[in-house]
C-alpha cells in the first residue's frame, strides 16, 4: 500500500500544509465530542444504531461533497422524505472532491468518494473511522468489499490496483491505519460500484470491438478519448497497452519509475500521431463527446452509456478479452460531526443500504452494495437484466423513465457474476503517485 509523506502531498498538489493543519482541528473536534448517552435497541436484522429521535432532526443539514455520478436531486428529496433532516449536495471533479475532503474539513459533513482515493484522503486524519456495528445491513455487503472474494476462482480476487478490500477497514476507532482484515472500523460505507470498459456508437464503428488494444486503433484516429484523472485513466491506458503488445508490467496497479516513463513515451507518440479526440475528466463530458460523435470510442462509465442511449443514440459497452477495470464508490463521515448530527449522518448510512438508493442507482448500470436489499425495490425483469444478464422481459426504463433497452436486449457484458468476477485491475494510487501524476501531466500537455 502506497504511503504518503508530507513531501509526497505537496507535489501531488494537495497542500500539505492545510492537510496537517486540519487534522489537528479534527483531533480536538474529536476529544470535544459529547458523551450523551444514547439508547441501543436490536432489530430482527441485528443490533440498531443508537436510537435516533427524527423529531429532533428536523433543523439538522449535512453537507455532502461527491461526483456528479451520485450527487442527484431524487435522491436528496427521497432521502429527505424518508429521513426527515436535509442534505446539501455539492458536485465535484475526482481532484477537487478528494482535494477539499484532505484540506478543507469545515466545508463537509460527508464524504461521497471512491475507495482509491482513500491512501490519499485516509492520512489528513479528516474521516471518521466508522463503527460497523452501527451499520444494520453491514452483513448484506457484497464480499468484494469485505474479504475481496467474489466467488471461487474469480479473477478479481486477485485483482491489481488500489481494490477497495485493501482500504476498506483500519485498525482502530482512532486509527489512519489501513487494516489488512476485516475490524470494527470502516474507511467508507460502500453504496455503488462497476466494472468499467470501453464504450463506443455501434452505428459509426464499421468492426467488432472486443479488446483494449483497440483504443490505439488507427481506423479511429482522431475520434477516441481517454479518462484524465490520472489514478484512473493509467489504469486505462496499462489496459490498452498491455493489451497492445507493447509492454507488460509486473503490476498495473502499482508501477515502476521505469514502467511509468515507458508509459507516457507511448501515450506521447498516440498523442502525436492525432489518436486522441480529447481527454475528459467528468459524467457529462464523456456523455457529450460521445453523443455528438465527436468520439465514437472511448473509456467510459456505464451510466453514461445509459445516458447516451437515453438521448435515443446506439452506445454499446462490452466485455472485451482482457478484462475489466473496477472502481467502487462509498460514503464516509467527517470527524467534525457530533451529537445529533453524527447520529443522522448514520441514519443515513443506513438510509443507503436498505435498497431504494441501490435500485435506483441499478437503474443507470451500477450495482448495489448490499444487491438483495435492492432486488426489494426492483421488477423481477429488471434484476435479471441488470443482475443475471437475461434477456429483458419488457423495455428497460432509467431511473428518470427514458427507455435505454428494448425488449428482448441483454445487459452488455453479462451477469453481475460474469462482469464483477472478471475485474483484473481497480483504480490506483501507487507508490509512485507524486511521479505518477506528473508524468501523466507531461503526456496531457505533450
Amino acid at each position: 500500500m502506497a504511503k504518503f509523506t508530507r513531501r509526497n502531498l505537496i507535489q501531488t498538489g494537495l497542500a500539505a500544509g492545510a492537510v496537517l493543519a486540519a487534522k489537528g482541528c479534527a483531533n480536538s473536534t474529536d476529544q470535544s465530542e459529547s458523551t450523551e448517552a444514547t439508547t441501543e435497541t436490536t432489530t430482527e436484522d441485528g443490533p440498531k444504531s443508537p436510537e435516533f429521535n427524527a423529531n429532533h432532526s428536523k433543523d439538522v443539514t449535512l453537507r455532502f461533497i461527491g461526483t456528479g455520478v451520485s450527487q442527484i436531486n431524487e435522491i436528496r428529496e427521497k432521502a429527505e422524505e424518508d429521513l426527515g433532516f436535509k442534505l446539501e449536495m455539492r458536485a465535484l471533479s475526482t481532484d477537487d472532491n478528494n482535494q477539499i475532503a484532505i484540506t478543507q474539513p469545515g466545508q463537509y459533513d460527508i464524504f461521497d468518494g471512491e475507495y482509491f482515493s482513500l491512501p490519499l484522503v485516509i492520512p489528513s486524519g479528516n474521516l471518521r473511522p466508522l463503527d460497523v456495528k452501527r451499520i444494520r445491513q453491514f452483513d448484506k455487503l457484497v464480499p468484494i468489499f469485505t474479504t475481496g472474494n467474489l466467488y471461487d476462482g474469480a479473477p478479481v480476487n486477485e485483482s491489481q490496483g488500489t481494490a477497495p478490500r485493501k482500504v476498506m477497514f483500519l485498525t482502530g476507532e482512532d486509527s489512519t491505519e489501513f487494516a489488512d482484515e476485516p475490524t470494527d472500523w470502516a474507511t467508507l460505507i460502500p453504496f455503488q460500484y462497476n466494472a468499467d470498459t470501453l464504450g463506443w456508437r455501434p452505428d459509426l464503428v464499421d468492426k467488432e470491438i472486443n479488446s483494449w488494444a483497440q483504443l490505439f486503433d488507427s481506423d479511429f484516429q482522431g475520434k477516441t478519448a481517454i479518462l484524465d484523472i490520472p489514478s484512473i485513466g493509467i489504469m486505462d491506458a496499462a489496459m490498452a497497452i498491455e493489451a497492445s503488445g507493447l509492454m507488460t508490467f509486473s503490476d498495473k496497479g502499482n508501477m515502476t519509475r521505469e514502467e511509468l516513463d515507458q508509459v507516457t513515451e507511448i501515450l506521447i507518440e498516440q498523442k502525436r500521431n492525432g489518436q486522441f479526440r480529447a481527454f475528459w475528466k467528468t459524467f457529462d463530458e464523456s456523455v457529450n463527446l460521445m453523443a455528438s460523435s465527436e468520439v465514437i470510442l472511448q473509456s467510459m462509465w456505464s451510466p453514461a452509456v445509459t445516458a447516451v442511449r437515453a438521448r435515443g443514440l446506439p452506445c454499446q459497452y462490452g466485455p472485451l478479452k482482457e478484462g475489466y477495470r473496477g472502481w467502487g464508490g462509498g460514503i464516509g463521515l467527517s470527524r467534525n460531526l457530533s451529537d445529533i448530527e453524527l447520529d443522522a449522518a448514520y441514519e443515513y448510512l443506513n438510509w443507503m443500504l436498505d435498497g431504494w438508493l441501490g435500485a435506483f442507482l441499478g437503474r443507470q448500470g451500477y450495482y448495489s452494495a448490499a444487491p438483495e436489499n435492492s432486488k426489494k425495490f426492483m421488477e423481477d425483469y429488471e434484476w435479471a437484466y441488470w443482475y443475471e444478464g437475461a434477456e429483458a422481459a419488457e423495455e428497460i426504463l432509467d431511473p428518470f423513465g427514458e427507455k435505454i433497452a428494448e425488449k428482448g436486449s441483454k445487459r452488455d457484458g453479462g451477469s453481475f457474476e460474469e462482469r464483477m468476477g472478471n475485474v483484473i485491475c481497480w483504480n490506483s494510487v501507487m507508490d509512485e503517485q507524486t511521479y505518477l501524476v506528473q508524468k501523466w501531466n507531461e503526456f496531457v500537455a505533450a
